[in-house]
């Protein structure tokens, strides 16, 4: 959609509620995306003061004013592909496993991660409001290695289609199949070609994508509600109170699967390289100053490309300052409503039922998937069983649908910015190319792993997860780092977020090294690699890794701090943008 003539690219410098906030037609055009096509040649280039984003190593920024303020209904949309890519993942699979495997005493770590990823997400979407740039572009700006090196680790992520081979295995056994732990396979294959026939749905790939994923997500907490009284599993919610305050607590390092838990707290959300989709997401509904770059069309519709740019940059007049205020606002609060509440809701439902429902001693943490099928739901009369089944293979479905959409936008974004736009390429048939080999190398994957012997969809999802909470180390290191060197005083993190930031690098880089070091001591066999919880009890090599997080943790600190210091009271007016979590 693009802008109505009457809605100005200008402001006049006045503040008066009409220039702070879009009417409510203007604002209704976010629920389809927006972009508002400016003269990008005929653009004055953005100064290199401290009033704008420093440029990096990449071309200078174009300036322009930010967009009015539509409402938080009106762009509803990229946290709703976000739940749907977490609720297969941590919120049905790994936290009910760990769940029912060690206890409530874990549930700590499930809502702790739930709000560390909101300050993550909303972080990645902060660059692209203010710039319109992906994150992978703010990445680049840093150094040209990021992107290439996000792209390689979201392919070991996600690479991996366990999602779509456990809704198979799901639903394979809800169809009542003759052998479905054989048969699986046939309906993951399908499930895949279904996804990619989806994108042939509208002219806007974006729009198709958000639209199935609202409805999924609205089904999925519907039935989670009912599925809670109708389970009876609604008396484990006593337990919630003591398990969400025993900070800290873990079972036995001996006793814990890490590479499991490692998954829980990358998939407490979506994780990995689905979370650094929230910028890209952000700009295609026009988020900010998103709405100036163009949206990845469908050539097979022969719908009129738009094309993506190098970043923009408001001046900061009293009317940008209160828009910016204003934005982050809604953008937040778009995030928490959607993202958060509707993970804590369907996430914990869950959660009741396989502490409930699971018989202590009972060893699941190796196979969620059939902790539900062959555990849970024998023990449900018929009625209920469906309700859960369909739960169950909802969740599965949509984050295979928000996987594919995650890899491919994500990967063709690093690709395009990255060569093919100074070489000619068509975005949208790039998209379109990606989309179908991504589709193909699933469908091949699935079948390897159904009909060869390779493993079972657990195996994958273990493996995808693992990968998600050590790529999620450095980019959130790299994000504070970008957001507080890199942008001016009224568009940074205020410290409070500076300082949750700092927190998930720490949180994360726990856990990776415990894990790396799980991982050198055990499968590959060098002993003196072993990491210890206490860190004490740590090899010589183990010692080494924790010096590395150190050095991580300490580098990321002091950087981002002292840009935040050095940026104090060089822009007028600044605390014009300020707000609740700025």
């Amino acid at each position: 959609m693009t802008e109505s003539p009457d809605e100005p690219t200008r402001s006049d410098g006045g503040v008066v509620s009409d220039d702070v906030y879009a009417s409510e037609e203007v604002g209704e055009q976010y629920r389809d995306t927006v972009y508002r096509e400016l003269d990008y040649d005929d653009l004055e280039t953005a100064p290199q003061t401290a009033e704008y984003p420093k440029r990096g190593r990449l071309e200078p920024f174009k300036e322009a004013d930010l967009p009015k303020v539509p409402k938080v209904s009106h762009i509803v949309g990229p946290s709703a592909i976000m739940l749907g890519a977490s609720l297969g993942s941590g919120e049905t699979m790994f936290w009910p496993t760990l769940i029912a495997q060690y206890g409530w005493t874990l549930y700590w770590a499930f809502w702790v991660g739930v709000l560390t990823q909101f300050f993550i997400n909303t972080e990645l979407q902060r660059w692209t409001m203010a710039t319109g740039e992906s994150i992978f572009r703010g990445y680049d700006r840093i150094n040209g290695v990021w992107p290439w090196f996000f792209l390689a680790a979201g392919f070991f992520h996600l690479g991996w289609p366990g999602w779509a081979a456990g809704g198979a295995q799901v639903l394979a056994n809800w169809a009542g199949l003759a052998n479905p732990s054989e048969q699986w396979w046939i309906i993951g294959v399908a499930s895949m070609v279904v996804i990619w026939l989806s994108y042939m749905a509208g002219p806007v790939l974006y729009n198709v994508i958000e639209k199935i994923q609202i409805v999924l997500m609205a089904l999925a907490i519907v039935f989670a509600v009912v599925l809670i009284f109708v389970v009876g599993s609604a008396g484990e919610l006593v337990n919630v109170p003591s398990g969400a305050v025993s900070f800290g607590a873990l079972p036995p390092q001996n006793e814990l699967d890490i590479a499991t838990f490692l998954g829980g707290l990358a998939y407490a959300g979506a994780g990995g390289y689905i979370n650094l989709s929230q910028g890209v997401w952000s700009r295609e509904k026009g988020y900010g100053m998103g709405t100036y770059q163009g949206r990845v069309k469908n050539p097979l519709r022969g719908a009129t490309p738009e094309r993506i740019y190098d970043g923009f940059a408001f001046e900061p007049t009293e009317t940008n300052l209160r828009r910016w205020r204003g934005w982050w606002k809604v953008t937040q609060r778009e995030h928490f409503l959607t993202f958060v509440i509707g993970l804590l809701v369907v996430a914990t439902v869950a959660m009741t039922i396989t502490a409930q429902y699971v018989p202590p001693g009972t060893n699941v943490v190796d196979d969620a998937i059939g902790m539900w099928v062959n555990v849970i739901i024998p023990q449900l009369d018929g009625l209920t069983a469906t309700l859960l089944y369909a739960v169950i293979f909802i969740a599965l479905f949509s984050t295979q649908y928000a996987i594919v959409e995650s890899f491919v936008r994500n990967s063709v974004d690093i690709l395009y910015q990255g060569y093919g736009r100074t070489h000619g390429w068509d975005l949208s048939r790039v998209f379109l190319g990606l989309l179908t080999l991504f589709t193909l190398w699933g469908i091949a994957i699935i079948f390897a792993t159904g009909t060869m012997g390779l493993g079972q969809p657990w195996i994958l999802l273990v493996i995808g997860a693992a990968i998600a909470g050590v790529m999620m180390w450095p980019y959130n290191a790299l994000t504070v780092i970008l957001n507080t060197t890199h942008l001016p005083e009224h568009t940074q993190p205020g410290w409070a977020r500076v300082v949750a930031m700092w927190w998930a690098t720490g949180f994360f880089g726990f856990f990776s090294v415990l894990l790396i070091g799980a991982q050198l001591s055990g499968p590959v066999g060098l002993s003196a690699f072993s990491t210890s919880i206490n860190v004490v009890d740590s090899g010589l090599g183990g010692y080494l890794l924790w010096l590395f997080a150190l050095v991580v943790q300490v580098y990321t600190m002091y950087v981002s701090a002292r840009a935040k210091l050095n940026a104090s009271g060089t822009v007028t007016d600044a605390e014009e943008a300020s707000g609740f979590l700025s």
